[in-house]
């Protein structure tokens, strides 16, 4: 694995320091002490960063973040999309295995379809970007596994209101996805596919019965008509910001097969996660 330069790594921690304490102002002095860098080489890394724009030097010689790196906040914060983040994993996780992958996002009580990648045998899919379908209490538990109190907001509002036993469904669902990072949906008998070809596109139903439910007691061994598997990426501490979503499965796959797709699933999730939810993006 390739490393990065220390000077690049330092001029980093300088600045994300900075950024860190907003309102602030730091002497070298300070800078010396909080970084654990020399003092020579802190000062020529200032002097640097004060010539380019970066930094600032106010007349009592302290150092605040300068006009040329505030614009490049702007800039990134006014053109700065997370898809720009998922879609190399998107793409990475459609051609292995042979999928869809999409990014859904909750907007109200709607999912909204808007990115995806899909493998060469997809790319005449039938969901077209930009699709909104009404949340179901099936594809729900991967949003609200990590804030129960929305998920019991949710059922109160929704129209229709989950059968019971699809509420306590719901609820095993999101147990699931806490303990392994994504849910699996499986088609219903009936739901089968087209002679090979991707799924026919099922539009939003009226009712909370649709052609999928999750499955939580996946048998390693067992063959499962598989449908979906849905995996969070967190915008911040237990906030899903949008789910990514796998199709168009060609075949049954066992419960084995399952748990390592959705595990992969949840680490590229996980990867995703963890650069938006990273200071260093955050401050940008």
């Amino acid at each position: 694995m390739s490393r990065s330069s220390p000077g690049v790594r330092r001029v980093a921690a300088i600045l994300n320091f900075i950024a860190e304490h907003p309102g602030q102002a730091f002497a070298l002095t300070d800078l010396v002490r909080a970084l654990k860098l020399s003092r020579a080489t802190c000062h020529a890394l200032l002097t640097g960063l004060v010539d380019v724009g970066y930094l600032f030097r106010t007349s009592d010689k302290t150092y605040v973040l300068g006009p040329a790196l505030a614009a490049i906040g702007r800039t990134a914060a006014q053109h700065f999309s997370p898809l720009q983040v998922a879609q190399p994993e998107m793409r990475a996780i459609a051609d292995e295995f042979d999928v869809v992958c999409a990014a859904y996002f909750l907007e109200g009580d709607t999912m909204h379809l808007r990115d995806r990648a899909a493998s060469a045998s997809h790319v005449g899919y039938p969901v077209p970007l930009g699709s909104r379908m009404p949340l179901r209490s099936g594809q729900a538990g991967v949003f609200f596994a990590w804030s129960p109190r929305e998920a019991e907001a949710w059922l109160d509002r929704a129209n229709p209101r989950p059968a019971p036993d699809r509420i306590e469904l719901l609820d095993r669902s999101m147990a699931f996805a806490r303990e392994h990072g994504f849910v699996a949906l499986m088609r219903k008998p009936g739901y089968t596919w087209n002679s090979g070809a991707p799924d026919q596109y099922v539009p939003p139903a009226e009712t909370d019965d649709l052609p999928v439910l999750p499955e939580v007691d996946l048998r390693a061994d067992d063959y499962y008509p598989i449908a979906a598997m849905m995996a969070p990426v967190f915008e911040a501490r237990d906030k899903v910001g949008f789910v990514l979503v796998m199709a168009g499965f060609h075949a049954a796959m066992t419960g084995a097969q399952i748990m390592a797709a959705g595990e992969t699933l949840a680490r590229a999730c996980g990867r995703i996660s963890d650069f938006l939810t990273d200071p260093a993006t955050v401050a940008a």
